[in-house]
């Protein structure tokens, strides 16, 4: 299938469950979902395919999170599109914290990876030190990235505005 049989466009209400079970089952951390702050990529029979949202922080901040593509849709450029929308409708900075075998991924969109003693938000210093207790127990191995590119206009659907 072709990236023209999916589009995206603003999650609706009816949507939050579908969300939340999506984030579940792809083990993502499941706070601060807010369907509103969602964009959905849907396929041509209006189901949603994958989703992501721009999650505001105490402080400002603003992370890329939430980031799932259904099984099946994998591979077809959904999760591309998910996030060049964000971040074109997103102020930087824009953070977010992943596995580290995923920083190739994020670096093709432009992200850095940012070492424990560099300035970042206070959410991003607690989720490192949380995370650093995890990995010495279960071995997960998580990263903070920064995104300091230039907002730009959004690709196709009306937002809320991140910034």
């Amino acid at each position: 299938m072709s990236p023209a049989e999916f589009r995206l466009r603003p999650a609706a209400r009816s949507e939050a469950a579908v969300i939340r079970g999506m984030i579940r089952r792809a083990r993502i951390n499941p706070i601060g979902i807010d369907w509103r702050r969602f964009v959905v990529a849907v396929d041509e029979s209006g189901s949603v395919v994958g989703c992501g949202q721009i999650k505001p922080h105490a402080g400002g901040s603003r992370e890329l999170a939430s980031i799932v593509v259904a099984e099946d849709w994998r591979g077809r450029g959904v999760a591309r599109a998910v996030i060049e929308h964000l971040l074109g409708v997103a102020d930087p900075p824009v953070w977010l914290t992943c596995r580290r075998d995923l920083v190739g991924l994020y670096e093709r969109f432009g992200f850095r990876e940012v070492g424990p003693e560099e300035p970042q938000p206070d959410h991003f210093r607690r989720v490192r030190r949380l995370f650093r207790g995890l990995e010495r127990v279960a071995g997960l191995k998580i990263t903070v990235m920064v995104w300091q590119g230039t907002a730009g206009e959004p690709s196709g659907c009306s937002l809320p505005d991140y910034g």
